[in-house]
């Protein structure tokens, strides 16, 4: 569910939505998602200081709290 929710934001705010992809790691601390998108678009997915980035984490985070989990976001280039 997650992982579909942080997809669906990341296709909305890209240039280019064919070349986005989320994968579910494990990380030391529990369950990773990695977002890749296009070189072009990282920053918009990032944001200015880094806003949009902080803002989808918020979202996650709220997301999986609702069934008791943790997720980290990592966005990947």
């Amino acid at each position: 569910m997650e992982k579909d929710l942080i997809e669906y934001i990341a296709k909305s705010l890209v240039d280019d939505p064919s070349a986005v992809s989320v994968n579910e790691t494990e990380g030391e601390r529990g369950p990773v998602l990695e977002l890749r998108v296009a070189q072009g678009d990282i920053g918009k997915v990032i944001g200015k200081y880094g806003r949009i980035a902080k803002a989808l984490r918020t979202v996650l985070s709220a997301s999986a709290s609702r069934d008791g989990k943790h997720y980290s976001l990592d966005i990947l280039d």
